[in-house]
């Protein structure tokens, strides 16, 4: 690696820009200490961390505007865990899956490894881009992903559409990971939006959070009831009786919880998610402009609306080693925008959750080029 130094009038406020995990806020760490001293420690069960549970599922509610009947539920496991209590407690018999990178194709290997469930119907594109759905009658769960971690790729949430404009029958469950609290939706466009709080929500893993519709929670209670079995650790019966309570079936980690309930209510004190979004939205601008006025730099996404507005692909020309680049970033205090690994790309990819200040984006884009033109 060129032993490089980056002038320190050059360099970002604050150097996290990595996928996830992301970059937490001072101001949450600081809550956190506090919370320390009269929460970590103590039994979930009790007034006071049911008293933060509710105030992560309250959070929730107000940032994305669900209606009176949507449900807020939490578990463990993350995203991972979730993938498996939708294919136990939400597909019903077949679900399609929309795959173009790495982890929207993990969901669809979750339901075909089921052997209560069909072999599910998976519309692939390649990576870069995304695939539309295709409308079946033998599909009782559209499975989508709101963005694409691994590529850069964003898609909008929809309902699925036959050729007569109605809205296809089926439940739409959506991957929100690292697109929910940064990506707008619109509630009465799905009926699972759940996600994982590592990323846009500024926390830790190990938590799933699920905005379910009615008909999703109809459907968990007909599947349970019906006689499937479903461990409880990936019952969502099980947590949608927890969730009125203000509390998970198993333990959680109270941490993760706190850094939740500080990120939401920054949203929804300075605007909720249009003010989320516009972080995003900045930074976005910022990325993909510079990118597209680089003469070695190139956006990996080639449509402009379907670049991510969280999470930035950028490709190098092969001059230039995006390798030896994120090196040197690191050693300058600059970490995480090497690209996914099993991409495989000369490329680097850029958080911008809306916890980073897009000056320090702007930042960033002035240390790659000052690294680029010296290595």
């Amino acid at each position: 690696m060129p032993d490089l130094t980056i002038p320190t009038e050059l360099l970002p406020g604050d150097g996290r820009f990595g996928s996830g995990p992301s970059k937490i806020r001072p101001e949450a760490l600081h809550a956190l200490s506090a919370a320390g001293r009269d929460l970590l420690g103590t039994s979930h069960r009790q007034a006071p961390v049911r008293a933060l549970v509710r105030r992560v599922r309250d959070g929730v509610r107000e940032l994305f505007g669900l209606p009176g009947d949507y449900e807020v539920v939490l578990g463990n496991g993350g995203t991972t865990a979730f993938w498996e209590v939708a294919a136990f407690c939400l597909v019903e018999r077949r679900s399609e899956h929309l795959a173009f990178g790495e982890f929207s194709s993990k969901f669809a290997a979750s339901t075909k490894a089921a052997p209560f469930l069909d072999d599910p119907l998976v519309v692939s594109s390649p990576p870069g881009t995304h695939p539309e759905p295709e409308v079946s009658e033998d599909v009782d769960a559209y499975c989508l992903t709101h963005n694409e971690t691994s590529t850069g790729v964003q898609m909008p949430v929809e309902r699925p559409r036959g050729d007569t404009g109605q809205p296809a029958g089926g439940l739409v469950l959506v991957d929100a990971t690292s697109a929910a609290g940064g990506l707008p939706v619109e509630p009465g466009e799905f009926d699972a939006y759940y996600f994982a709080p590592q990323k846009c929500f500024g926390s830790d893993g190990g938590l799933w959070c699920a905005c379910l519709s009615p008909a999703a929670a109809e459907r968990a209670r007909r599947i349970v009831g019906g006689g499937r079995y479903v461990p409880a650790f990936l019952d969502l019966t099980i947590a949608l009786d927890n969730a009125p309570l203000d509390q998970t079936y198993n333990t959680p980690a109270l941490a993760t919880l706190v850094l939740l309930a500080e990120q939401l209510e920054w949203f929804n004190g300075n605007g909720g998610l249009d003010f989320a979004c516009g972080r995003a939205d900045a930074s976005a601008e910022i990325v993909y402009g510079w990118a597209e006025r680089s003469q070695f730099a190139e956006p990996f996404v080639a449509k402009p609306d379907e670049r991510s507005h969280v999470v930035a692909t950028i490709d190098f020309e092969g001059s230039v080693d995006a390798t030896a680049v994120a090196a040197v970033l690191r050693a300058n205090g600059i970490v995480d925008t090497d690209p996914y690994r099993k991409l495989g790309r000369n490329q680097l990819r850029i958080a911008m959750f809306p916890a980073v200040e897009p000056a320090d984006v702007e930042a960033l884009t002035a240390c790659v080029d000052y690294v680029v033109e010296r290595l």
